[in-house]
C-alpha cells in the first residue's frame, strides 16, 4: 500500500514543493465507500498550499475491520482520521477520550492526537453552523425543526444548542431507536438549557406547527440521497412558507427534490456542500493546528450551489 502513494511535484513560483518524505505525517478517511469523497483532494490541497508535511488518504473499512484498523493506524503513529457511518459510533469505545460535543452526540467523525491519546471530536455540528453563517443566515436565537436523528443530525442538534438557538423540534420516524432518541433530546436540553422536544416524523399535524414557527427546517435524513433524488422527506409542503430557510445536509445532488419544492413556495436554500468543507476545515485544525485555506479550496473543488 505504502509503495503506491503518490508523490506530488509542484514548480510553481508560489508554492512550496511537495513530495512524500520519510518524516510525512499521515491522517486519513475510514468508512466504506470512500472512494467517490472529495476529502483526499481538499486536505491534500491544504497540505500543499501550506507546506505541510502531510498526507490523506481513504480507506475502505467495514465496522468489523474497524479495532484491528485503529490498532494498525496507531502503531503506525497517525495524526488522526475522519470517520463515516456507522463508524462514528463503533469507534468510541477504541477512544481515550470524547470532546464535550462528541460526548453529548455520542458520535465522532475526527479523531485527532494528543501526545499519546487518541482524542474523539464531531465537526459535523460546527461545520454546518459555520456553512449557516457563510451562506448569510444567522438562526442563532431563532427556532429550527430538525428530521432524523442520526449521527450527523445529533452533531447539528448538539452545536445549534451550545451556540445558542432558541428551541429544536426534532422529528425521526418511530422505530426501534425512538427512546434512545428521546434520551438524546433530553439529555442536550438538560446541558445546554436549549428546549429540544422529539416527534414521529409520521406527526405531520405537529411537524406542519413546527416549520411554521420556525427559521429554518434541515434534512438531515438520507432522504433525497442518490440515487432515490425522486424522493423527499416531506409528504405535504404545504407548510412551507417564504420566510422559511431549508437546509438539506444531502450533498448528492447538489439541489435536492426539498431544496425544489421548498423554492417553489418562495424559501431560501442552502445544500449540504458547505458543511463538508467546514467540517473538513476544522478537522483540518486538529490535526495541524493551522487554519485551512478554505477561499482556495472552495474555489477549486466546490460550486456555489447557495441561492439567497
Amino acid at each position: 500500500m505504502l509503495s503506491e502513494i503518490p508523490l506530488y511535484y509542484f514548480d510553481s513560483g508560489d508554492s512550496m514543493n511537495y513530495e512524500i518524505t520519510g518524516r510525512t505525517k499521515l491522517t486519513a478517511l475510514l468508512g466504506s465507500p470512500v472512494a467517490h469523497s472529495i476529502s483526499p483532494q481538499m486536505h491534500n490541497e491544504s497540505f500543499r498550499q501550506l507546506g505541510l508535511d502531510y498526507v490523506y488518504l481513504a480507506f475502505d473499512i467495514t465496522p468489523g475491520q474497524l479495532k484491528e484498523t485503529f490498532l494498525g493506524l496507531k502503531a503506525l503513529d497517525i495524526q488522526g482520521f475522519n470517520l463515516t457511518m456507522p463508524l462514528k459510533t463503533e469507534i468510541i469505545p477504541y477512544l481515550d477520550e470524547l470532546t464535550p460535543a462528541a460526548r453529548l452526540a455520542k458520535a465522532v467523525n475526527t479523531v485527532y492526537r494528543q501526545n499519546s491519546r487518541f482524542i474523539g471530536h464531531t465537526t459535523d455540528g460546527i461545520g454546518y453552523m459555520r456553512s449557516i453563517s457563510d451562506a448569510g443566515h444567522d438562526i442563532i436565537g431563532k427556532k429550527m425543526t430538525l428530521l432524523g436523528a442520526g449521527g450527523a443530525a445529533s452533531a447539528i442538534c448538539v452545536q445549534a444548542a451550545l451556540d445558542g438557538v432558541q428551541a429544536i423540534d426534532v422529528f425521526k420516524r418511530n422505530n426501534a431507536s425512538f427512546q434512545e432518541a428521546a434520551r438524546f433530546c433530553e439529555r442536550v436540553a438538560v446541558e445546554t438549557g436549549c428546549p429540544i422536544r422529539l416527534f414521529d416524523l409520521a406527526d405531520t399535524r405537529q411537524l406542519s406547527h413546527s416549520i411554521a414557527e420556525s427559521a429554518i427546517l434541515i434534512n438531515a435524513t438520507n432522504v433525497g440521497m442518490a440515487p432515490d433524488i425522486h424522493c423527499s422527506p416531506l409528504s405535504d409542503t404545504s407548510s412551507l412558507h417564504p420566510n422559511l430557510l431549508v437546509s438539506d445536509i444531502i450533498y448528492n445532488p447538489r439541489q435536492t427534490l426539498l431544496m425544489k419544492q421548498a423554492e417553489e413556495v418562495g424559501c431560501k436554500c442552502i445544500g449540504g456542500l458547505y458543511m463538508l468543507l467546514f467540517q473538513g476545515a476544522e478537522a483540518f485544525r486538529c490535526w495541524t493546528g493551522k487554519d485551512m485555506p478554505v477561499e482556495h479550496i472552495r474555489k477549486k473543488f466546490f460550486t456555489d450551489e447557495r441561492t439567497n
